[in-house]
């Protein structure tokens, strides 16, 4: 028999608040975090809007010398494990085995600003003039790797790349590892930190971006018939998993039960989904069969809901597929109009925001629908939040390379 597990903490930073309750309630709220980009120099690139964290340093925590060393993507993840440590509790110092304890992270790009730095250092300056520090700071398992020797965990350390499906592959992959056994707490979620002028560029010239660039605010539009792509973010969502006798006996708050993980590929297209969400609908089955839930039991979907063209109508087709007759029943929103897109990053900052909307009973809105795509006819939630008893949540997050991964989430009553 499975064993159970509950999340028992949390860290969040997004362009809108790096605080839980201060984040949600700006979500509740409808506030957005887009912005013109101040985190790099953007003057002569088409694209001039993302939600970066411009203004943010992990210096208080880490120390300068400490900061130095960490690529901004690490330093996100630190930060982010530090606030869901100290939420849930733990006192790693006084635990006898931290073989237990372990550290499963999502990014899909790890750290591009270091690569971007070296590669501007290399050709301006010479080899000569390369970091020594380049490759421990790129790489992308620097992030729970750095979380595992400031904690001391001595269980599972990995990290995970299926673009923007990472974090929530991620916490899949932590839910097991809990579920069969072989650890009991689990630093799970993910972490992006790709705001850097290449990375701008890039996206902005695959034209996966959206141009509406007078208006920040209004220029992610999951749904909306007048979408023209995604707006770039940066952040992470950090969860605390623990089995749920040992999170009981040690009298930790346990904010929700995960219940089940569902994960599967297109197997088509390296950007472009499946046009009529096959693999995507194949992942959120996979997750109510893995949690022995029916599609009525969903209350509230956190939809992937990227705001490009197609993307929004094939998650719209999948839920469809999935939930038939009850689709039309589900609630369903996609925080990232109000938070952008962070990539693999997304996943653990939505299964949060999911889990807060179980333990206050309020849906969050999906701003700036005002036009209703007719392909995408479900209660999208247009923006105003809604209250609702809401006992089981589905976040979903679909990533490049044709990665679906779903997690579904329940109240914790006790």
């Amino acid at each position: 028999m499975k064993r159970r597990v509950v999340v028992t903490g949390w860290g969040i930073l997004t362009s809108l608040s790096c605080e839980v309750d201060d984040c949600w309630n700006r979500i509740v709220n409808g506030e957005s975090g887009i912005h013109e980009i101040k985190l790099c120099d953007v003057s002569d690139i088409k694209v001039t809007i993302g939600g970066d964290l411009h203004d943010w340093s992990c210096r208080d925590l880490v120390g300068s010398k400490e900061e130095k060393k960490l690529d901004r993507f690490s330093q996100f993840a630190i930060v982010g494990a530090e606030d869901a440590m100290k939420s849930s509790g733990l006192d790693v110092g006084s635990e006898s085995d931290l073989t237990r304890f372990g550290s499963v992270l999502g990014s899909g790009i790890g750290g591009m600003a270091t690569i971007s730095e070296q590669m501007e250092r290399l050709v301006l300056k010479g080899p000569g003039r390369v970091s020594p520090l380049t490759i421990p700071k790129l790489m992308l398992n620097a992030g729970g790797g750095n979380i595992a020797i400031r904690y001391g965990l001595l269980g599972p350390n990995y990290s995970v790349a299926t673009a923007c499906a990472s974090a929530a592959n991620a916490m899949g992959n932590s839910l097991v590892h809990i579920q069969n056994g072989t650890s009991d707490v689990m630093v799970t979620g993910g972490t992006e930190a790709a705001m850097t002028r290449m990375g701008v560029s890039a996206f902005a010239n695959m034209r996966a971006l959206s141009n509406r660039v007078d208006e920040p605010t209004k220029a992610s539009r999951p749904f909306d018939l007048d979408r023209d792509g995604f707006v770039f973010s940066e952040g992470a969502g950090i969860l605390i998993f623990e089995e749920l006798d040992r999170a009981k006996a040690r009298g930790a708050e346990i904010l929700a039960e995960v219940a089940g993980f569902g994960t599967t590929c297109d197997a088509g297209h390296i950007t472009s989904p499946n046009e009529q969400g096959v693999g995507a609908a194949q992942a959120m089955q996979a997750a109510l069969d893995d949690a022995g839930l029916n599609p009525e039991d969903i209350d509230y979907i956190n939809a992937h809901g990227t705001s490009t063209p197609l993307g929004d109508k094939a998650e719209t087709r999948a839920i469809k597929t999935v939930f038939k007759d009850h689709a039309h029943n589900v609630s369903i929103s996609s925080t990232k109009s109000q938070l952008g897109h962070s990539l693999g990053a997304s996943g653990g900052i939505e299964l949060i925001l999911a889990i807060k909307a179980l333990r206050e009973g309020v849906v969050p809105p999906t701003i700036n629908l005002d036009t209703p795509d007719p392909d995408c006819d479900l209660d999208y939630t247009p923006n105003q939040a809604k209250e609702r008893a809401l006992t089981y949540a589905m976040s979903n997050s679909f990533g490049f390379g044709g990665h679906n991964a779903s997690v579904i989430v329940k109240k914790f009553e006790g």
